[in-house]
C-alpha cells in the first residue's frame, strides 16, 4: 500500500489497518516458522507498511498539537 493511499484514510481507519496488518505479520511469521509460507517477501512488505502507518499516525498526532 502506498503512502498516498494511506493519507486519504482517516485516523480511525489507519489504526484499524495497523491492527489488521500486525495480525497478518504475526500469521506470516508463524507460517514461516512452520514452513507453510510460500511468499517469504510478504514479511518485509508488511513490516514496511506498518512502519508507513505508524509514521503517518505520528505526523497527524504532532499536527494536532
Amino acid at each position: 500500500m502506498n503512502a498516498s493511499d494511506m493519507r486519504e484514510k482517516t485516523t480511525v481507519e489507519l489504526t484499524e489497518l495497523e491492527k489488521e496488518l500486525s495480525q497478518k505479520l504475526w500469521r506470516a511469521r508463524f507460517d514461516n516458522h512452520t514452513n507453510q509460507l510460500d511468499n517469504t517477501s510478504e514479511i518485509p512488505r508488511l513490516r514496511r507498511d506498518i512502519a508507513r502507518l505508524k509514521t503517518l499516525l505520528t505526523e497527524r498526532a504532532k499536527a494536532e498539537n
